[in-house]
């Protein structure tokens, strides 16, 4: 994360991009975009997905149509996909950190204005472009570029952010949040579970941390819903116990991963691998940004703070409560014998 440059003046005025930005607008592509792929017999490719951050819909469209080497014109492709994406945008949901910084500002009494029908990028681009905007205006970036830790570098930012969780009110002249706690930040739990596979072989080879990896692929529409980072919560396998976990989820800029990754750090010495045995996760809160790291030795003790603070995090009765959640504590075993040895999704 880049740091702000000195305060010039005290914030007055937010203007927020929606798209993308305040709403997942990208899981609404994707949910449009799978099915209709299918149907014309191609495989939808999370990889490619970011192509189409901060473009129109004519120009996303027209990468898309190359990508997939579908046989329609850019008219022909809108016309059919249109009434698709009509009908996904009443299931749009905030992203993290959308309603609690709004809810922020407006407490502090700092208006804010929303922007949208435009690029994501266009906000950014006028204000880190335009002289006349850039004395007025100071610039927060973030986005999917940023959260592979590969920001644009036509971008002038006075600060690049991984996500809304990581703004930090206080650097801009308003009062800090209030609700982390022991350098975490509860959060809405969520709910992941599926068959433990392996990774890339790193974990406790490399980094001595052996990470207890689920499909990624499996989770696109929930991890969508999620920025990348690292979080912490309570993980049960179905013939070991509840045990504390730290997660990281995202691109692990040190490695340059060319695709999402789910890897849970359960704290406990297990002695043996568990490849194939059913894991749900119960994420209950956040630490920090996905962020690259000058060394190997940089990033093992970050790994190793982080499980420091999940641990005794995990003690306070705001998060141990979820320890004895009816998602860990039903069998697995019956749960999958009843859906068909599918994975695990809960989204509540």
């Amino acid at each position: 994360m880049a740091a702000p440059k000195p305060i010039a003046r005290l914030i007055s005025h937010v203007i927020l991009d929606l798209d993308g930005t305040l709403l997942n607008t990208d899981c609404v592509v994707s949910q449009v975009l799978k099915p209709f792929l299918v149907k014309n017999g191609k495989k939808w490719d999370s990889k490619k997905a970011h192509k189409l951050v901060g473009k129109t819909p004519y120009e996303a469209a027209a990468v898309v149509l190359e990508d997939y080497g579908l046989p329609y014109s850019t008219e022909e492709f809108l016309s059919m996909l249109t009434p698709m994406f009509n009908e996904q945008w009443c299931n749009i949901k905030a992203l993290p950190g959308a309603n609690r910084l709004i809810k922020h500002l407006k407490s502090n009494g700092v208006p804010a204005a929303l922007a949208s029908n435009s690029p994501r990028s266009n906000i950014d681009a006028k204000i880190s472009c335009h002289q006349g905007w850039k004395e007025s205006f100071s610039a927060i970036v973030g986005g999917d570029e940023v959260e592979k830790g590969k920001p644009s570098p036509d971008i002038s930012a006075d600060e690049v952010i991984n996500s809304l969780l990581d703004v930090k009110p206080e650097k801009w002249g308003l009062p800090p949040f209030s609700d982390w706690i022991d350098d975490t930040l509860p959060i809405e739990p969520w709910f992941i579970g599926g068959p433990v596979i392996k990774g890339f072989g790193r974990g406790s080879k490399v980094l001595g941390i052996p990470t207890a990896n689920l499909p990624a692929e499996n989770f696109s529409d929930v991890l969508s819903e999620h920025t990348s980072g690292v979080y912490f919560g309570w993980a049960g396998l179905s013939t070991r116990g509840i045990f504390k976990m730290v997660m990281s989820i995202g691109w692990n800029p040190y490695f340059d991963n060319t695709e999402k990754t789910i890897e849970p750090w359960l704290l406990h010495d297990f002695g043996e691998d568990f490849y194939g045995e059913e894991l749900r996760l119960v994420i209950v809160g956040y630490i920090r940004p996905e962020a690259n790291f000058p060394s190997l030795e940089s990033l093992i003790e970050r790994i190793h703070e982080d499980a420091r603070i999940s641990d005794k995090a995990l003690n306070l009765p705001l998060y141990a409560k979820y320890k004895d959640s009816p998602y860990l504590r039903n069998s697995l075993k019956e749960d999958n014998s009843a859906n068909g040895n599918q994975s695990v999704i809960d989204s509540k």
